[in-house]
């Protein structure tokens, strides 16, 4: 009988290791103000959510190419916004695990929207999906980009 309680003490240790963790609380990133904090309040969502050491990110939708930029271009600046979110939550581009992409029209959209991904993410790749989609909420948005990666691993300073 006492062979079985050890087990079953050591999985009743791992559960509630388990549910302690998933009580931790989340933490949320909000724009500082303006029409961004505005619309998020209006429809209860954040830029960013980061529990039990990963990080969520809100899709962010591209829209038109302004006039003078190229479409690799105008993508890219969405890149670098994405970038300011995954440094104010912790993270950064080399802590990617997956990307989900929604496009108006996929053929035209992936070939430039490849090319300003790859100025921000390097091997080793994360996952990647590319849905094609009918519209995304913005009426003039052509791409919808989400991302999840892990908070930025803490390096340990040599004791002296």
């Amino acid at each position: 009988m006492k062979t079985l309680l050890t087990p079953l003490a050591a999985a009743m240790a791992i559960i509630a290791g388990t549910s302690a963790a998933q009580a931790e609380p989340k933490q949320t990133l909000m724009p500082e103000g303006g029409q961004g904090l505005a619309f998020m309040e209006q429809f209860g969502f954040s830029q960013a959510v980061i529990h039990n050491g990963t990080v969520y990110l809100s899709g962010v939708i591209s829209g038109p190419t302004p006039e003078g930029m190229t479409d690799e271009e105008s993508y890219a600046r969405t890149f670098a916004y994405l970038g300011t979110i995954l440094k104010r939550a912790g993270s950064s581009w080399d802590d990617i695990l997956d990307i989900t992409t929604y496009h108006v029209d996929i053929d035209q959209s992936m070939p430039p929207l490849a090319a300003a991904k790859k100025r921000f993410v390097k091997a080793p790749f994360p996952a990647w999906t590319a849905i094609d989609v009918d519209r995304l909420y913005t009426p003039d948005g052509l791409v919808e980009i989400k991302i999840t990666a892990r908070l930025t691993p803490k390096v340990e300073e040599p004791a002296e």
